[in-house]
């Protein structure tokens, strides 16, 4: 594979595309995990963009309860090959398990993420927008959000009407993001 010139708008490419595609595929993991509504427009195109490869996985990949395990095999096939793509670029990411590493990694990478950028529209929404507003985003980002505000919003003082759950929220997940991605992927 060429190396220098064109190498670095490739990796770029490989990150942007594959990226985008399993930030799609997470979101369907935590559809399923926040119930949101099927009817509404942002679900109805993540289940399209996503179902082609899903209904072929179901036909060997069973769910685990109420948890489609062929949607998180497709996100960790999708890292995994991403990686692999990668590492015909970058030949030190040649080692197996290495590269599984960084899979779960990227993916939890991914998911804190989302969770942040879910967190902070919530919050720049909840600004501009009144809550009975008809924003189809608005109700699913509350349910994404609510297991992780909630707690905190029971145990936060009353701060007269000034909710820092947000705050806090991102403040944990960045101090998570921070000791638990050097476990993952040794302290790269």
């Amino acid at each position: 594979m060429p190396s220098g010139y064109f190498s670095q708008p490739i990796l770029f490419l490989i990150e942007v595309l594959f990226g985008l595609y399993m930030g799609i595929v997470a979101l369907r993991i935590i559809m399923q995990w926040a119930r949101w509504e099927y009817h509404n427009p942002l679900v109805q195109l993540i289940i399209r963009a996503t179902q082609i490869p899903v209904k072929f996985l179901r036909r060997f990949i069973p769910p685990l309860g109420r948890w489609d395990t062929a949607t998180v095999v497709l996100l960790f096939a999708l890292a995994i090959l991403k990686l692999l793509l990668m590492a015909l670029l970058l030949p030190n990411l040649l080692n197996i398990v290495f590269i599984l590493r960084l899979a779960v990694a990227d993916i939890f990478s991914l998911f804190i993420t989302l969770f942040s950028a879910s967190i902070i529209i919530q919050v720049i929404l909840s600004w501009i927008q009144p809550h009975n507003s008809d924003n189809p985003i608005t109700p699913l980002i509350s349910r994404m959000n609510a297991p992780l505000l909630r707690p905190l919003r029971q145990r936060l003082p009353a701060m007269g009407g000034l909710d820092l759950s947000p705050l806090i929220a991102l403040l944990g997940l960045q101090l998570l993001n921070m000791l638990v991605l050097p476990l993952l992927t040794g302290g790269l």
